[in-house]
């Protein structure tokens, strides 16, 4: 007869129908390979705030990751005419973006005082130089060769960037998507230099308002404008978010990475990724 005390090897497999025993089977941490993401945070001082500042940033690359995913395949959808499938995946990276927004209320709950005991520690790395986010405005047509310079020693990132830059981006599809469904697009603006930054063109603008003047006759193409018109406004809003929490915590001081800090970003404020999807309403 067994000891009263004596542990039993006879454990549990299942409690109230959830399984217990993972030894032999996939887990969730398994399949998310949460080890790794979660023992890749490393404070590199004492302070309590500097976890927050990682975390931040680190979850903020990983929604830029599936962004990322996200914009190529509605791209590739774009250029074979897929409409209904970039449709779905254009809404999805609005509503990333959205989630971005947001994550800064969080962020704004650092004060002043909290960021000065860490921004010695963070030495010149800053946002500026985060690839993702280059990659995100190349394929959204805001293109800067010059910022390649950043990414030199991630050889891959700037293999990915070069292709970025080089190529057309997702709005260029988009207007060459209009000149196969027979709008007249002006030739230059078909074969123009794809490393430039987007530029308004007025038979572009023709374009997208007959569209708009004729929403049941073009209504994929409708919606299709009415896609990048949301996701452009959530962007705004992500950048937004970011100079007035920048400035909510470190005033108008220099940003780590050497940039002129708020008045660098809110300079990006006036960037318009698809001019004529702006510019047709005052025409309307």
């Amino acid at each position: 007869m067994a000891c009263p005390h004596q542990a039993t090897t006879d454990q549990p497999k299942e409690w109230h129908g959830a399984k217990l025993d993972f030894s032999k089977d996939m887990s969730y941490g398994n399949y998310l390979d949460l080890e790794k993401i979660l023992h890749a945070q490393h404070p590199r001082s004492t302070e309590h705030n500097e976890m927050l500042f990682i975390v931040q940033h680190q979850a903020s690359e990983l929604w830029m990751k599936l962004m990322l995913h996200e914009l190529h395949a509605a791209k590739r959808c774009l250029h074979e005419d897929q409409l209904a499938p970039a449709f779905k995946m254009l809404t999805r990276v609005a509503r990333i973006m959205d989630q971005l927004v947001h994550a800064w209320d969080v962020l704004a709950t650092m004060t002043p005082s909290e960021y000065s005991a860490i921004r010695p520690f963070l030495a010149s790395s800053s946002g500026f130089q985060s690839h993702q986010y280059r990659e995100i405005e190349f394929l959204l047509g805001n293109k800067q060769a010059t910022h390649l310079q950043v990414h030199q020693e991630i050889p891959d990132a700037q293999q990915r960037l070069q292709q970025a830059l080089s190529s057309p981006s997702l709005y260029d599809e988009a207007i060459m998507l209009l000149q196969r469904q027979h709008f007249e697009i002006a030739p230059e603006r078909l074969t123009r230099d794809w490393s430039q930054a987007t530029v308004a063109d007025e038979s572009v603008e023709a374009a997208w308002l007959r569209i708009y003047q004729q929403p049941e006759r073009y209504w994929a193409l409708y919606e299709l404008a009415e896609k990048l018109v949301d996701m452009e406004t959530s962007f705004r809003l992500w950048r937004f978010r970011h100079v007035t929490t920048v400035q909510r915590i470190i005033g108008n001081k220099t940003g780590t990475g050497g940039t002129a800090g708020v008045s660098y970003l809110s300079k990006m404020l006036e960037v318009v990724l698809f001019p004529e999807l702006f510019s047709l309403r005052t025409a309307l």
